[in-house]
């Protein structure tokens, strides 16, 4: 019988070790290219152009925004599903889970363009505001906020009915928006180094809050559960912590140039930001009101969009080849070269 325990206590003390290596290990990981997706130039387009990345991780789809058209991908495997296409210069995608539908922002056109998720097929549109951009959905007031760059605007939709119930002066240019399902909408104001927060039922601004010591801040991603808020700007080039019930600036971080997006995941405690250096910067957060740097991701030269998928961890990111860099003008002192067209492709990143 003692025999039996002892045989017993030494298998559970292995499979604790062994549990605790495995952990350890996972923790430990860095973050590394798993997958390539390559893809032709988008129908209809003179340029490569991209924007933002959108993954429903609970239906496995990843939704890329590729100029004239938004390409749908298998988030396991990369195969495609489809293009919605007809687009003149997309920007985001706003998923409406409960109700079938998705939300296609288009600058160009100032509108809106509203597809059947099962099927991928538009069904219909709204107008927005001209430089039509970030579009997120409001599982609280069941509303899509669209921000107008140039108008400094948010154009907002009932998502069921995908009639316009207001717009919103902002008093600045949004980019990035995050919705705390609670109620208020998060969005950065680049040219005014803000963050304003909206009501999103009576949609009047609730408050308005520097993000100092970051500037012009464009990636915005949120931790509801601790009301953490992490923006992200690019003059200076920072990353900062705020308490989205104070407006406070908790922390904050340098980070590499040109950062277009954020992500937060809670399972984890990471934080994401992306630039167009070819970074993506991780933090951690320790405790709701400590944040440490966890690794920083080398990726490629122009991929400053980047999507999350909750289940899997994996990070996606895009990019192009680009032409050499033209010699700065009165007009254009820090100009870039621009994407090949045909050359647009996925990066997959994860541990």
């Amino acid at each position: 019988m003692a025999a039996h325990r002892l045989v017993c206590n030494t298998v559970l003390a292995l499979l604790i070790l062994l549990t605790g290596f495995s952990l350890l290990r996972a923790a430990n990981a860095k973050y590394h290219l798993l997958n390539t997706y390559k893809f032709g130039a988008a129908e209809g387009s003179t340029r490569e152009y991209f924007d933002y990345i959108t993954v429903d991780s609970a239906a496995r789809r990843v939704y890329l925004s590729h100029g004239t058209e938004v390409k749908v991908l298998d988030a396991d495997n990369g195969a495609l599903i489809g293009n919605i296409t007809g687009l003149k210069q997309d920007h985001g995608v706003a998923i409406a889970s409960e109700f079938g539908r998705g939300f296609i922002s288009d600058g160009e056109q100032g509108k809106v363009v509203i597809f059947e998720l099962k099927t991928l097929k538009v069904t219909g549109e709204t107008k927005a505001d001209k430089d039509a951009d970030c579009i997120i959905y409001d599982s609280f007031s069941k509303r899509v906020f669209v921000m107008n760059g140039d108008p400094h605007t948010s154009t907002v939709i009932d998502a069921k009915s995908g009639s316009v119930v207001g717009t919103i002066e902002l008093g600045g240019g949004p980019e990035f928006a995050v919705a705390d399902g609670k109620g208020t909408i998060y969005i950065n104001l680049e040219d005014k180094s803000e963050i304003v927060a909206v009501d999103s039922n009576s949609l009047k601004i609730k408050s308005r809050w520097p993000v100092a010591p970051a500037g012009g801040p464009t990636a915005l991603a949120m931790d509801v559960a601790h009301h953490r808020l992490f923006s992200a700007g690019r003059d200076p080039q920072m990353l900062v912590v705020i308490d989205s019930e104070s407006g406070k600036v908790l922390q904050s971080f340098a980070i590499s140039g040109g950062v277009d997006a954020a992500a937060f995941e809670l399972e984890t405690g990471l934080i994401f930001a992306s630039t167009r250096e070819g970074m993506v910067h991780v933090f951690h957060e320790d405790s709701a009101d400590k944040f440490s740097e966890a690794e920083t991701i080398k990726t490629e030269i122009g991929a400053k969009t980047m999507g999350l998928d909750t289940k899997t961890h994996k990070i996606f990111l895009d990019t192009a080849d680009f032409a050499p860099t033209p010699a700065p003008t009165k007009e254009r002192p820090h100009p870039r070269g621009a994407a090949i067209p045909g050359t647009f492709r996925v990066l997959v990143y994860g541990r």
